[in-house]
């Protein structure tokens, strides 16, 4: 068991052999907006109920059908989300990052995890089992209760951002969402952004709710302006001036 303090409070981890102890934080699991406006003993407790692993790169943390029975925070790493269609098709639907949850669906009944997770770089993540989670909150009731209404305040902020996507065109509703990606993923590069992992004109299609035939088009646009470029299986991004 490894203990590490942060601002006079400790976060207390079961402890897994890491290979890159540099990219850990001093706080496990707290610091996300599943667990805001806890007070300090039940931050303690979060910690000490927190398991923690390092993952490869390539490697799955779970996958798409299985049984929702753990939660996870990713502390470092980079997690790609994508799910099988019924003709066999895999599609990219979202990338996880340091400071995102992982299978935040273990709080509903009988679920099944609606998409696979696998690693695009060493990922190190910190959560509960289903089963450590509701003991926890059988202890603290208060955390149980603060979660919902985190998970409530989360809800409507993802309302408010859906009803803001209304962009008029393709064109621009591409772009924005290539730009939210390279934003949070992507590596700054002049006067624009590197987005070195692949995305497929399917997985574009899906996040801005578009045909790939349309997304095909739109994205030429973007390269005949010169906004996007390729590079390999790279895309360079170009910041637009306002």
């Amino acid at each position: 068991m490894k203990i590490s303090s942060a601002g006079g409070q400790c976060c207390v981890c079961n402890d897994i052999p890491l290979k890159n102890t540099a990219a850990l934080s001093p706080a496990c699991i707290g610091n996300t907006w599943l667990f805001e406006n806890l007070n300090a003993p039940e931050m303690v407790a979060l910690g000490e109920t927190a398991l923690r692993r390092t993952y490869e790169e390539g490697e799955q943390i779970f996958s798409q059908g299985d049984n929702v029975d753990k939660m996870f925070l990713v502390k470092a790493g980079l997690v790609k989300l994508s799910k099988v269609l019924v003709d066999g098709t895999e599609i990219t639907l979202d990338m996880r990052k340091g400071g995102d949850l992982l299978g935040e669906n273990m709080l509903s009944e009988d679920v099944e995890y609606p998409v696979s997770a696998v690693c695009l770089e060493e990922t190190l993540i910190c959560g509960f089992t289903r089963e450590r989670f509701e003991s926890l909150v059988l202890r603290y009731p208060r955390i149980g209760l603060q979660v919902m209404k985190n998970l409530s305040k989360r809800i409507s902020s993802l309302t408010h951002r859906v009803e803001s996507m209304s962009l008029t065109g393709l064109e621009n509703r591409l772009y924005q969402t290539l730009l939210n990606v390279a934003l949070e993923y992507g590596t700054k590069a002049g006067d624009g952004f590197i987005i070195r992992f692949p995305l497929t004109h399917e997985d574009l299609g899906f996040l801005v709710g578009a045909h790939r035939v349309s997304v095909t088009r739109a994205m030429k646009e973007l390269r005949n302006t010169g906004t996007v470029l390729q590079q390999k299986k790279a895309l360079v991004l170009k910041i637009r001036e306002t």
